[in-house]
């Protein structure tokens, strides 16, 4: 699609070859009949439709097509919605639902319909009630269809399913410190499949402003460390990682954060809404948010389209709904 030059008293973020126009009022709808709580996650279907989760249980899911039309809703027993994963399997797609309240990962088709459910891990032996369970993501490994579900409200282990959702494995768990195999909130995870012939797992140690990478059976590899920088999720576009950071060290918890764009080594190109990407010595430089560009409150996810453009959904943003970048 060809890009429109932005005009002036266009909003611009980013730095680069990766820059964007804020486009103004995307997606809103009549929060009487569609309101929103948290908009934590969103993910796009076979069909080009945009799928967000949110905690509101008027209607947890809302799918969107890219111009910001509201095509359908559903969904009204998630009032701990928070993490989003779409996969396929023989022909179809489904969705992967983690409800903190609910303690549980629940499989859904795309209409809403409850295939089957995750609950918490006891085959562990690390929890001793569901209550101790508060998945916050999931990825999915697409050759084999086995399910990693991050735990990183609670225990902070990721435990690995297969696609029936029986247990194979689990590694990690909390630390208040630093530990290279243990995480201080391991909110997001992802099956990094940019080397095809060695895919590994990339998750968020969030407190420590890092993403570690893992194998497929949960033996550390190395660290990425992203000073300043609350990473909620990686999401692969192509050759490059999407990060949604709510909030940055250098700031309170309010009105905070950005987006960073990561590149084949890891190492960051653009951070739209925030500083730009400052390497001394080959060290990333602690980031912060761009106080000239008030545009986000706490980005909780990215998804980057076809067409290069990204979608922001945010949590504890006073009930906004997602927002739209245009790559130019």
């Amino acid at each position: 699609m060809k890009k429109m030059a932005p005009k002036s008293g266009d909003i611009i973020l980013g730095h680069g070859s990766f820059r964007y126009k804020v486009v103004p009022n995307w997606g809103l709808l009549d929060a009487g009949k569609n309101p929103v709580n948290d908009c934590h996650e969103m993910v796009e279907d076979a069909k080009g439709r945009l799928i967000l989760l949110t905690n509101e249980t008027k209607n947890n899911v809302l799918i969107y097509d890219k111009s910001g039309k509201l095509l359908d809703s559903w969904g009204h027993s998630y009032p701990g919605g928070h993490g989003l994963t779409i996969l396929n399997e023989g022909g179809e797609q489904y969705l992967l639902i983690c409800d903190t309240a609910r303690h549980q990962v629940i499989k859904t088709d795309l209409k809403g319909r409850e295939i089957f459910k995750i609950e918490y891990p006891k085959e562990t032996g690390m929890y001793d009630a569901p209550n101790q369970f508060l998945p916050t993501e999931t990825a999915v490994n697409p050759r084999n269809g086995d399910i990693y579900v991050a735990d990183g409200y609670g225990a902070n282990f990721i435990t690995q399913y297969d696609a029936k959702g029986r247990y194979i494995r689990h590694f990690g768990g909390k630390t208040s410190g630093y530990a290279d195999e243990k995480f201080n909130c391991c909110h997001g995870v992802l099956v990094d499949t940019r080397d095809a012939a060695n895919p590994t797992l990339l998750i968020t140690d969030r407190v420590n402003n890092s993403l570690k990478r893992f194998t497929l059976d949960g033996q550390f590899i190395t660290r990425y460390h992203y000073p300043g920088s609350y990473i909620c999720r990686p999401v692969l576009h192509g050759k490059y990682i999407l990060a949604a950071c709510f909030r940055s060290t250098s700031e309170s918890n309010v009105g905070s954060g950005y987006i960073q764009i990561l590149d084949q080594d890891m190492r960051v190109v653009s951070t739209p809404g925030g500083s730009a990407p400052e390497y001394q010595n080959g060290v990333l430089q602690a980031q912060h948010k761009d106080d000239a560009q008030q545009v986000f409150i706490h980005p909780h996810d990215v998804y980057a389209d076809s067409d290069e453009n990204i979608y922001v959904p945010q949590w504890a943003s006073n009930k906004t709904y997602p927002i739209k970048l245009e790559r130019i």
